[in-house]
């Protein structure tokens, strides 16, 4: 299968190396910031568990030109959601209609994009659990685990893209798995104002209080717009809040999964805002809180929450003054 990454960053070099080192037949497209030290050196992939794997430049194609979509198979969409509609319009210009189109990305309006612009497409929702850091030139660093899902359909996609090293797997509700995605992401922001690694973060239990709270709203939000959600956590989505709130020894002990993570590892947004790059706040914090609005409740944590990440804030907040 001739796969496509279009838009490769960190998770679409991660996800495209690991696919090369399966047997697949896989173009990046990207940018040369991004592409030129994978010419240079290939491609290497690592993660938390101790993975490491590297792809030789050779046994990839790496293109700026997006005329590569036109024998493409299978297109995975990894670009941030400010850029979408722009890829949207390549694939329909470039790629054959029996093309299928994943969405790799973070957010609900995603796919929803895709499909408007390739109405005479296949695209399908996904769902990547676990977040990727460049950790130099041409090497790429999974921090988090968890296996990537995606949209069921014809075609056994799943069991066609999955390997050992990147478990693929579908779901006939791939909706409610993205909200439960979506639910978690939240954090993405509160980890980019607190300053702290994730692991820190989650061993503070002010911190994790802050953390309950607000999913305590967004799903308060999705049930009353009648969304269901899907744990993408070994915990229940309900139970998930009552677990942060907990002691630390605890919490440490009950969530012990949530906590296999790399010390060192913060979200993407927190990133973003160091580098003073747009994040994707409006696609998730923005989405409850537009959600909320139609639904008659109130969002005040995700307001405030918005509000401080377009600030984009020089020093780190305590959860107080996220809360005041």
């Amino acid at each position: 299968m001739k796969i496509v990454i279009a838009g490769a960053g960190s998770i679409g070099c991660y996800c495209g190396g690991l696919l090369v080192h399966a047997g697949l037949d896989v173009t990046l497209l990207g940018r040369p910031r991004i592409l030129d030290p994978i010419r240079d050196k290939g491609l290497t992939v690592t993660d938390f568990s101790g993975l490491n794997r590297h792809v030789a430049a050779r046994d990839l194609t790496l293109t700026q030109d997006a005329s590569c979509l036109t024998t493409a198979e299978a297109v995975i969409v990894t670009v941030k959601t400010g850029a979408t509609e722009e890829i949207a319009d390549r694939i329909a210009k470039y790629s054959p209609t029996s093309a299928l189109v994943l969405s790799w990305q973070n957010g609900m309006d995603n796919a929803r994009t895709l499909r408007e612009t390739l109405p005479d497409h296949d695209v399908r929702a996904g769902m990547v659990p676990f977040n990727v850091v460049p950790t130099e030139p041409a090497c790429f660093y999974r921090a988090t685990s968890g296996e990537i899902v995606i949209q069921s359909g014809p075609g056994a996609l799943g069991q066609r893209l999955s390997s050992p090293d990147l478990p693929v797997i579908e779901s006939d509700d791939i909706d409610a798995v993205q909200w439960g995605k979506l639910v978690i992401n939240l954090n993405n922001a509160l980890n980019a104002l607190s300053g702290l690694t994730l692991k820190e973060q989650l061993l503070d239990r002010n911190w994790r209080r802050l953390m309950a709270d607000q999913m305590t709203e967004a799903l308060a939000v999705l049930k009353a717009a009648g969304h269901p959600v899907a744990s993408t956590t070994p915990l229940p989505a309900w139970m998930t809040p009552h677990i942060l709130r907990l002691p630390t020894p605890v919490f440490t002990r009950i969530a012990a999964r949530m906590l296999t993570i790399d010390p060192s590892a913060r979200t993407s947004m927190a990133y973003d805002l160091m580098a003073g790059r747009p994040t994707e706040i409006d696609s998730l914090q923005g989405e409850i809180i537009r959600l909320g609005t139609q639904s008659g409740v109130a969002t005040p944590i995700c307001t405030k929450v918005r509000a401080l990440i377009e600030q984009a804030p020089e020093t780190a907040l305590s959860p107080d003054q996220i809360k005041s």
